[in-house]
């Protein structure tokens, strides 16, 4: 089981990352998550990046190591990995390679209230939503073949792996799609029901466990 930590900000995880390489100022961190494109994967505030050095810094995980002047720019201070920091970046790391961990996905949250929506709206926005997914797609493959040949593989697995689950969503969808075009999905009718009457199957009702009414 994943510890607590005292951080969860995967924006604190990326900081630490980069600086386990060198020691470099905020405004060089937030051009190196760009040109990397971490905020593919992590969501990234870059206006919160120097709230999260801050916090690194109070926690005793990076420390300020010399400052740096470029041209007439102001000083900037430079941040460095402290031991613990070193500690920290590796053990959270390790947790969430290891450890699988609950996420609430809004696709999820969405799909379990699908039967609000009348059965033939839902079957149109899934497939809506299948042929955005494809365009993704699409748009993933093309980037990751125009950068096979310039950077190691490794370097892109993240993007890679999307592409993976993306591929896997559309294939989920569109056998769904299908058993629904069907009626093979058991309670389909119940729910063309609902979305013409506007009311709760009865057969519904009683999966609740409560009295049917009158």
């Amino acid at each position: 089981m994943a510890r607590r930590r005292k951080l969860s900000n995967p924006l604190a995880l990326a900081v630490m990352a980069l600086l386990g390489e060198r020691a470099m100022h905020p405004y060089e961190m937030a051009r190196l998550l760009r040109l990397r494109g971490k905020d593919e994967t992590i969501k990234i505030n870059y206006g919160s990046l120097y709230t999260v050095v801050q916090s690194l810094e109070r926690h005793g995980f990076v420390e300020p190591v010399g400052t740096q002047r470029e041209g007439r720019r102001p000083e900037r201070t430079l941040y460095g990995l402290t031991p613990s920091g070193q500690e920290e970046l590796h053990d959270w790391l390790a947790d969430l390679v290891s450890v699988p961990v609950r996420e609430f996905p809004a696709f999820a949250a969405a799909l379990s209230m699908l039967l609000v929506l009348p059965l033939d709206e839902a079957c149109e926005l899934l497939d809506e939503r299948v042929g955005r997914l494809t365009s993704q797609c699409a748009a993933a493959r093309d980037a990751l073949t125009g950068f096979a040949d310039k950077v190691p593989r490794i370097v892109l697995i993240e993007s890679e792996y999307q592409l993976h689950m993306t591929q896997a969503e559309i294939a989920w969808i569109r056998a769904f799609r299908e058993e629904l075009a069907e009626g093979s999905v058991s309670g389909v009718a119940e729910w063309r029901e609902r979305g013409e009457s506007g009311e709760i199957p009865e057969a519904w009702r009683a999966l609740e466990g409560g009295p049917a009414e009158d």
